[in-house]
């Protein structure tokens, strides 16, 4: 149809623009707005951890979705570690990406994205917004960190074609993030706009590797990152910027596949552009389904960000063309995992062997610290985490470490618990017994650091157990880097101190 005033908000277009939307909702049964949505042509939804209780309910839930369309993506970002919504009640029951890339072994990478695959297919999801793909080469990074194999390119490059071999097997599209890389920025985008200041060169050597890796090993989907990168567009995010998602993505790195945007609400975008004129924006640079996720989930919200996409074609903003182009890749999607074969075979319990092999022990006393002999007591120290990861999700080493240790006790402090006299009330409590302490990116978070060194100036024979990156290794009597907080980093980290490792 031609574009013009006349055919603004036409059924027709607005149709069209809800075939690459990919909104959230609250609660874990369909709404009836979402579920009309769905009926009459809505690309898919984003589920959360709001909206998943068991298996069984999960299960149910997305067979009620896809009962009024076969044909829809759902999506979720089952990264494990710390960003995981499948297992958001009880931590995770695999480590994320930082400990698979410190083992370094591809074939256990594969057998971990397989079993998370194995899951979700189970449970009715067809997308996975993962793995992250970035390059954590910036250690002051608040919201990339432990979601990345490491900061080596070349690693993060190979442990990215295997996790995407891994999940893609069994019949679940994987989705490379967050393109061109956020891994070298020290700003969240869900509250700012990063920037990448790196050379073009520079990309190429390192953001851009396993972007090209993920492209070489079939991935589905590459989500884009809410970043600024001067080298390509020094004005436009990248997830809105044409030279980025064309130009750079679909033209000079040959992917075809779906490009979906990070969640449109975040700040890095919707303060400047507004969540309609952002998602306007992205699909006309060549995105392809637009996220709308986070507290953003109403009906009202859809319909804002809807009519905004068809407003901009009957303006001219947004060929129509390139619209319709963006649902075709939706459709393509759907399309490519009603045909996958899923791989034989059930889960192989992979992620408890991967998090046992990611610990790494400094000692710095030779005997008489490890193993425990004695109930310890245990503090954790833990910071404010970024809005990837849910706030009420389980981790540490206390809880554990308790059921090994029978009679031990556990402290949890925040920064707003600090007083001058908190170090004094820990060390009374572990008088005469073991001290553990627990940090999460101490390096990152000066009261960590400070307390750390007050208590071990204290008690020199106490242990130190990392369970964010690894900064200092040399603090504490024995030092444990889990390199990451899963559920089973805690359980690896507690069988250490309990001497069954």
């Amino acid at each position: 149809m031609p574009c013009g005033r006349s055919m603004k908000r036409s059924p027709d277009l607005l149709r069209l623009a809800d075939t690459v939307l990919l909104p959230g909702f609250i609660g874990t049964t369909a709404p009836d707005w979402v579920r009309r949505r769905l009926a009459g042509g809505l690309a898919g939804v984003v589920l959360f951890s709001r909206n998943i209780d068991t298996p069984a309910q999960l299960a149910a839930l997305t067979s009620a979705l896809r009962a009024e369309n076969p044909d829809i993506l759902i999506g979720i970002d089952e990264e494990a570690g710390e960003v995981t919504r499948l297992e958001a009640r009880t931590g995770s029951s695999r480590p994320g990406n930082y400990a698979l890339g410190v083992v370094d072994d591809l074939e256990l990478t594969e057998r971990v994205a397989r079993d998370i695959g194995r899951d979700l297919r189970a449970v009715g999801v067809n997308i996975d917004f993962a793995p992250a793909a970035d390059v954590n080469s910036n250690p002051d990074n608040p919201v990339i960190g432990l979601r990345s194999f490491g900061p080596d390119p070349l690693l993060v490059a190979r442990h990215t074609a295997a996790w995407i071999r891994g999940l893609q097997s069994t019949g679940v599209a994987a989705c490379a993030k967050h393109f061109p890389g956020h891994g070298d920025t020290s700003v969240d985008s869900h509250h700012g706009l990063p920037r990448v200041t790196a050379s073009r060169d520079e990309l190429a050597e390192v953001e851009l590797r396993p972007f090209r890796a993920a492209i070489e090993e079939g991935v589905q989907a590459i989500m884009t990152g809410h970043l600024l990168v001067p080298a390509y567009d020094d004005e436009l995010p990248a997830t809105l910027s044409p030279r980025i998602l064309t130009g750079l993505l679909r033209e000079e790195l040959g992917f075809d596949g779906l490009i979906v945007t990070d969640g449109i609400e975040m700040r890095a975008v919707s303060a400047r552009y507004g969540l309609g004129g952002a998602s306007a924006m992205a699909v006309a640079a060549g995105a392809d389904a637009v996220c709308v996720g986070g507290e953003n989930a109403d009906e009202a919200t859809h319909e804002h960000i809807r009519d905004a996409i068809a407003d901009a074609v009957a303006e001219g903003r947004l060929p129509e063309e390139r619209l319709a182009a963006a649902a075709a890749r939706v459709r393509a999607l759907t399309a490519w995992q009603a045909r996958a074969v899923p791989a034989a075979g059930g889960g192989d319990g992979a992620g408890l062997a991967a998090a046992r092999r990611a610990v790494r022990v400094t000692r710095r006393t030779a005997a008489g610290v490890l193993p425990l002999t004695a109930a310890p007591h245990v503090v954790e120290l833990a910071p404010e985490t970024n809005l990837a990861i849910d706030k009420g999700m389980p981790w540490g080493t206390g809880e554990p470490l308790s059921k090994l240790l029978p009679g031990t006790t556990v402290a949890r402090l925040r920064q707003d618990d600090l007083h001058n006299g908190v170090a004094a009330a820990v060390l009374r409590r572990a008088a005469d017994r073991p001290l553990v302490i627990v940090v999460r990116d101490a390096h990152r978070h000066p009261w960590q650091t400070d307390l750390l060194e007050r208590l071990l100036a204290a008690r020199p024979d106490g242990i130190v157990v990392e369970m964010g990156l690894p900064g200092r290794t040399d603090l504490g009597a024995v030092h444990i880097a889990t390199h990451g907080a899963a559920r089973v980093c805690g359980q690896a980290a507690a069988e250490v101190l309990a001497g069954l490792a």
